[in-house]
């Protein structure tokens, strides 16, 4: 699978003469403590990551870790001072800090769009003059982003709300407007920054929905920026910790759950329940055992099912769950294996 985007070796600094933090980054000194000495701010320090085209990977962490500004480096809108950033565009490799001017709009305008938490809509537009704003900066003929608009107002089911002042949208419905007019320029790559967090939490939820259809449909390559926990669990393929401008740990919701990198990280998903992203073969033991008892396997499952079906089979008809792959029974789930493997990440 083809690269979206890179991050290799990443240093932000805001300040003047950044040059007298980068010893301090390299030796690992925290954010305070360059601070302290230098009076320059660590953004990010030493990120290197990879962003595969077609997933959604989330920059997880508490406010000031360093995941929006990390983000914001995707289309040159951070000072970074050491490393590379190389994004992946129709005409080859795009580095935003050392392309030219010209490079670097046609980047902005036609590979990389934003999503902020904050909507940034035009309130004196109509929702398909906000739709259709990027398009009319990049000097789309009228009939053509017509159509182009009147497609992603369909796709975000807005399209009745077409001539309607943004002001008279819900606070859900403007952010569907902020998701049609990223969508509607046709870049392959979406930044979203914290894009539902202002939002109640049923809202929320059913725009995290609407996005995974969205994506199901679309295949963009999404770098999302959340400081809820549930929701990175929720909608992203990989997610990459963040402490102290730091990538800490990235990896997929199960591995980052099952295998926290250090004691950081294993107190950040302590309290979350992993029980939506387990799945049999997360829980089980090699192979048919019944633990002395003389229960036997009352149902089978894939090794890919999802936990909490698991469980229903395991409250209708208790007993060993036999886990079946390519015809072969590879391994067994009592009640007890799905208990030892929702708490497992918290005995860390």
């Amino acid at each position: 699978m083809t690269d979206a985007v890179i991050f290799g070796n990443v240093d932000i600094i805001f300040g003047d003469h950044p040059d007298k933090a980068l010893a301090m980054v390299d030796q690992g000194r925290t954010r305070d403590e360059i601070s302290a000495e230098t009076g320059l701010v660590l953004g990010v320090a030493g990120a290197s990551l990879a962003v595969k085209e077609g997933e959604i990977l989330v920059l997880m962490g508490l406010s000031g870790s360093g995941k929006s500004t990390l983000l914001r480096a995707v289309n040159g809108l951070a000072p970074v001072v050491r490393g590379n950033v190389s994004v992946n565009t129709a005409t080859g490799s795009v580095d935003p800090y050392k392309a030219s001017a010209k490079a670097l709009r046609d980047l902005r305008m036609h590979t990389v769009s934003m999503v902020f938490q904050q909507f940034a809509l035009l309130p004196w537009r109509t929702v398909a003059e906000n739709v259709g704003f990027g398009l009319e900066l990049a000097g789309v003929p009228d009939a053509e982003r017509k159509q182009r608009v009147s497609q992603q107002l369909e796709l975000v089911n807005l399209a009745k709300w077409a001539d309607r002042r943004v002001g008279e949208l819900s606070g859900g419905m403007q952010q569907r407007v902020g998701l049609a007019r990223a969508f509607a320029t046709g870049a392959p790559i979406l930044l979203m920054d914290e894009p539902f967090s202002a939002l109640d939490p049923l809202i929320r939820t059913r725009l995290q929905d609407e996005l995974l259809e969205f994506q199901a449909r679309l295949k963009k390559t999404i770098l999302f920026v959340s400081h809820d926990l549930d929701e990175a669990f929720r909608i992203g393929n990989r997610i990459a910790i963040m402490e102290g401008g730091r990538i800490i740990q990235c990896g997929t919701p199960q591995e980052i759950v099952q295998n926290p990198t250090n004691q950081y990280v294993a107190d950040f998903v302590q309290n979350m329940n992993p029980i939506n992203m387990l799945t049999a073969r997360d829980v089980m033991r090699d192979g048919v055992e019944t633990d002395g008892t003389q229960v036997g396997v009352t149902g089978t499952a894939k090794p890919e099912t999802p936990l909490i079906e698991i469980l229903d089979a395991l409250s209708r008809q208790p007993g060993n769950i036999g886990v079946v792959d390519n015809g072969s029974v590879i391994g067994s789930i009592s009640a007890q294996d799905v208990v030892a493997g929702l708490t497992r990440h918290r005995r860390r």
